[in-house]
């Protein structure tokens, strides 16, 4: 293939960049220094474009160590792995976290989706604009973005900062106030004072994000304080949080670490999953798809190899119970993956984990070296004569990588675009090749399954819903913050766990499955939180994300914001989502302003239907819900309480 390459070369920064991570380059064909015997022969081509999947880290590599991706950086990636710069430009330009134009080195995202904007992004904001500008403003030292949910819900409102360095750094400023916006934005250090862990990467990812906070910056806290209840007994999931040190494979192991890696090894792949599918453990991502049969019909394709997909990609607004799992406990992460790929006949994992939680990272790779070193994973996983490895591929801010094919574009390099199904990924999934997906709580569910055995876990919970779930609880409850709770306990056992709503304050609405779930009302909180009462009750748990809505909410914004988070995450591949959502946000912004509801209602329903009907992914066909639901069982737009009294002067803040 005669590639078309830009004019542009790298810079020696970006160069070194690629470089370090794809190695040097072996000629002048694949980024080299031309010599008259290349002109002679080429060498390389199917080799490079057979490393396609390494575009989106090399991407990451120039877009960590500069702080944005030029024109001569792109050419040299595409040079190294023979790819046309059109389609590298159209990975690059699909990502929200990657830059195409120079800007600071320094980029601090305030989130402004639902929990923060309850809890007061908007002031922020206006100060981010006081200090730098208008959002994307480079003429200071840092620039700034208003973010979709950072997964710190129950610390809102939340910031990240990330800065471009060798290895590039970040800090989190959760709650925060503006004295820790001030710190985030000053102007960065040319030298570098703070010292930080060092730890490794795995094989071909490339990933050297170390977890260096930036200086002025408070420290993190540990990850149990995102769980109100640490140290429950009744804890599955949650039980080690808290109590060991989520760097430490010892720790981990002490607290019963790899016991059920060695009882998979005991019953074999079969038996692994029969045990899975006796526990009646299903996806818990929001899908709700039995695990055992999909570990089944994936280790039963005769066409090899299989892979085993690890979804970290936790977009979705209000959600951040897989970020506490992978924080407070990493190696529980690594082990799950380990039985899946061995139950499925896998030699390799992928964990695809979203570009905003670099905390998260830097504990996963820490756990895959030592995991490494203890052979516990490689050729010889605990000298059984079974071969597993994991890769890590970190996200670049895009919700639609979270749907179970865009991901594998992700992967591969290309947009992260959804597929038609079928064929269905247990058929031909990531490379074209059998692929099971899980998210991260639902992989993490199986240790207990394998420790306990299927029948005993199926007796917890309900014969719908077997096991416990987590719960992202957040807004305007006393403690939000991550709950582990049997199935079978309803809406309001988990209000009353988080302490109930503050003194003067009443529920007015509960937004359960996240953005692209449902509202209902305060006085629905008798809701079963199980897979089949919320389905009898018209709704849906979906990840798990329950946001608290006092009477003080603005209940237009919030929906206006939901609508904008569907419009801006839209992949654009297909017509109903591309220019629904766009039309849904547009009649919601005119409601807002005071159009007539019987005018836009119609159009609202209309939209929303086609939405439903013939988009190609989940997306589209659930960016109808929360509207649909505010406005059938919450009443807004049709009666005179649309709207608090006290909250009506917050409308453009919340937005």
């Amino acid at each position: 293939m005669d590639l078309r390459l830009l004019d542009e070369a790298p810079t020696i920064a970006e160069r070194d960049a690629v470089d370090s991570f794809l190695g040097e380059p072996e000629s002048g064909w694949d980024g080299g220094t031309r010599q008259d015997s290349h002109l002679r022969y080429a060498r390389g081509g199917h080799a490079a474009r057979d490393r396609r999947d390494l575009l989106l880290p090399a991407l990451h590599a120039v877009n960590d160590r500069v702080g944005w991706i030029s024109r001569g950086a792109l050419n040299h990636i595409c040079r190294r792995l023979t790819i046309p710069p059109a389609e590298a430009y159209a990975v690059a330009s699909f990502y929200a976290m990657f830059a195409l134009h120079e800007r600071p080195r320094r980029v601090v995202h305030l989130c402004t989706d639902i929990a923060c904007a309850a809890a007061g992004a908007g002031r922020l904001r206006d100060r981010l604009n006081e200090r730098l500008g208008a959002a994307g403003s480079s003429d200071a030292g840092t620039t700034w973005h208003e973010s979709p949910c950072l997964g710190l819900c129950e610390r809102a409102p939340a910031a990240l900062a990330l800065q471009a360095d060798a290895p590039a750094r970040y800090a989190v400023a959760a709650p925060a106030t503006p004295r820790a916006l001030d710190a985030l934005t000053e102007s960065p250090a040319d030298d570098d004072t703070t010292s930080g862990s060092t730890n490794g990467h795995g094989p071909r990812n490339g990933l050297t994000f170390h977890d260096r906070p930036l200086p002025g910056a408070s420290a993190e806290p540990d990850p149990a304080t995102a769980i109100p209840d640490a140290g429950s007994p009744d804890h599955v999931l949650l039980r080690r949080i808290g109590r060991i040190d989520p760097l430490s494979l010892d720790d981990y192991r002490a607290a019963g670490g790899y016991a059920a890696l060695r009882e998979a090894l005991r019953l074999g792949p079969a038996g692994v999953i029969r045990e899975v599918t006796d526990s009646g453990l299903v996806g818990r991502g929001g899908a709700a798809f039995p695990t055992g049969r999909k570990w089944n019909a994936t280790a039963q394709q005769p066409v090899t190899p299989h892979y085993l997909v690890c979804n970290a990609d936790e977009s979705e607004p209000g959600t951040f119970k897989d970020r506490v799992l992978m924080e407070g406990d990493p190696f529980a992460v690594v082990e799950a993956m380990t039985i899946a790929g061995y139950a499925i006949g896998a030699r390799t994992g992928y964990l695809y984990i979203r570009g905003e939680y670099p905390r998260a990272l830097t504990h996963l790779e820490n756990a895959l070296v030592q995991a490494r070193e203890r052979g516990l994973l490689g050729p010889d996983v605990m000298g059984a004569g079974f071969a597993f490895d994991i890769e890590i591929r970190r996200g670049a801010g895009a919700y639609i990588c979270g749907e179970e094919t865009a991901i594998f574009g992700s992967i591969e390099g290309l947009r992260g675009e959804p597929r038609s199904k079928p064929p269905f990924p247990v058929e031909k999934g990531l490379f074209g090749r059998p692929t099971a997906v899980n998210n991260v709580e639902t992989l993490v569910n199986v240790l207990p399954v394998l420790l306990m055995g299927g029948p005993a876990y199926a007796a917890q919970g309900t014969e719908g819903s077997t096991g416990t779930k987590l719960f992202c609880l957040s807004g305007g409850v006393r403690r939000p913050g991550l709950y582990e709770m049997p199935f079978g306990a309803t809406l309001g056992d988990l209000v009353e766990a988080a302490g109930g709503m503050p003194e003067g304050r009443s529920i007015r609405a509960v937004l359960l499955g996240g953005a692209a779930g449902t509202f209902v009302r305060g006085d629905e909180l008798d809701i079963p939180l199980t897979f089949e009462g919320a389905r009898a009750s018209g709704t849906s748990l979906g990840s798990g994300v329950v946001l608290v809505l006092d009477d003080t909410a603005d209940l237009i914004a919030t929906l206006v914001r939901v609508a904008a988070f569907f419009r801006d995450e839209s992949c654009g591949q297909c017509v109903p989502c591309r220019v629904g959502t766009v039309r849904q946000e547009e009649a919601l912004v005119r409601l807002r302003s005071g159009a007539s509801p019987e005018r836009e209602l119609p159009l609202l329903r209309e939209v929303g239907q086609a939405m439903r009907d013939a988009s190609i992914c989940g997306l589209g066909q659930t960016a109808w819900n929360a509207v649909e639901s505010a406005v059938d069982r919450l009443g807004l737009f049709t009666d005179s309480t649309t709207t608090a009294p006290d909250a009506r002067a917050t409308t453009e803040e919340a937005r």
